[in-house]
């Protein structure tokens, strides 16, 4: 039977990659050497590391301006080198509180200065994106999340601030076009749209580092890496590997664009089904619904058991709502193919007819 598999992440891939993945572990480049047994400094994956660099700058039309860095630790990590290296001794820094992930960022940039909330959306359990905030004017930077996993909550637009702009991406990046050139730096997890997990995303204007007057431990600093081309220490090879791959299937189907259209149809078709069918009703504020996570509950409880055979017997897997809000939740990362969405949403139609 085939799977569709709507997991929050590590989440789904494209087959074409997990099979040219499969045969590096095995024989990459024909050298009867395993992937993730050469050495990092070896031409076959420099090669591998500056294109992947290079997909990430074409894809999203990065400025000169900026490096691009693959590292590791994962957002959670960046939780705490932004701070490092953006907010001054004895700074300030604001940021939006929409999730767990968001709280989780406060909480380490708390350590080092002070932290302003200016958008606080926990006195509704995080279903909305919190709008017609002021930012300080003498903050360090600004720091929000762009999409919120667990809540299924997403920026359609972001602000205008003349402090620096700090966003974390980890859910949506690919998903959407967006115009980097407005932001100061950029930070993802891979394994949302990119690839497995083990390696982060960070993309940041040059000119903003190295000014905050704060000593950086070596391996939190921004400039370490750039330095060394993301080579500073050993990277998470098949990580990149894999991200590197499915950036080049991303831009072989069509860039940015195309895979952006084709997520706003898949939204559109479960969220049109969750609003149509009486037995089901979304959990989210629908102004600030995520094209990534769509979040949903039912509204006959007696029905769950019912619905759970229906959907499992399908094929379908990781639609279990998250502990905090309950329910289902649906995760239509780039690759997840619509027929995998109107099969769940042939499911939803049949329960209603039950």
């Amino acid at each position: 039977m085939k799977k569709h598999n709507f997991s929050a992440g590590p989440c789904i891939l494209p087959q074409e990659v997990l099979q040219q993945a499969s045969e590096a572990i095995l024989n990459f480049n024909n050298d009867d050497l395993s992937l993730i047994e050469i050495s990092h400094r070896s031409k076959p994956f420099m090669d591998v590391m500056e294109k992947a660099i290079s997909l990430v700058k074409e894809l999203l039309e990065v400025p000169k301006e900026y490096s691009v860095m693959f590292l590791q630790g994962g957002a959670s990590l960046e939780f705490l080198m932004v701070p490092f290296n953006l907010m001054k001794k004895g700074g300030k820094a604001a940021y939006t509180n929409t999730g767990a992930w968001a709280k989780k960022a406060i909480t380490e940039a708390k350590d080092l200065g002070e932290v302003v909330i200016v958008g606080d959306s926990s006195d509704k359990n995080y279903n909305y994106i919190p709008k017609g905030y002021e930012i300080p004017m003498d903050v360090d930077y600004f720091h929000c999340t762009s999409n919120n996993t667990i809540y299924g909550t997403q920026m359609k637009e972001f602000p205008s601030t003349p402090a620096l702009l700090v966003c974390d991406m980890s859910s949506d990046i690919f998903s959407r076009t967006i115009d980097v050139s407005k932001f100061d730096l950029i930070y993802a997890g891979a394994q949302k749209n990119m690839g497995p997990a083990g390696t982060t995303l960070v993309i940041v204007k040059n000119k903003i580092l190295g000014n905050n007057g704060r000593k950086i431990p070596t391996m939190l600093d921004y400039n370490t890496h750039i330095s060394k081309d993301s080579m500073f220490n050993t990277p998470p090879v098949f990580a990149i590997y894999v991200s590197m791959l499915t950036l080049q299937w991303l831009k072989d189907k069509g860039g940015v664009q195309w895979i952006e259209k084709i997520n706003q149809k898949k939204a559109d078709l479960l969220y049109r089904e969750i609003d149509r069918n009486p037995l089901f009703e979304g959990a989210a504020n629908k102004e600030d619904r995520s094209n990534m996570n769509v979040t949903f509950l039912l509204k006959d409880n007696s029905k769950e058991e019912q619905f759970n055979k229906m959907w499992t017997n399908a094929g379908i897997n990781g639609i279990k709502g998250h502990r905090s809000v309950g329910g289902y939740r649906a995760s239509m990362y780039n690759a997840l193919p619509i027929e995998s969405v109107q099969v769940l949403v042939d499911i939803m139609r049949k329960l209603e007819q039950n």
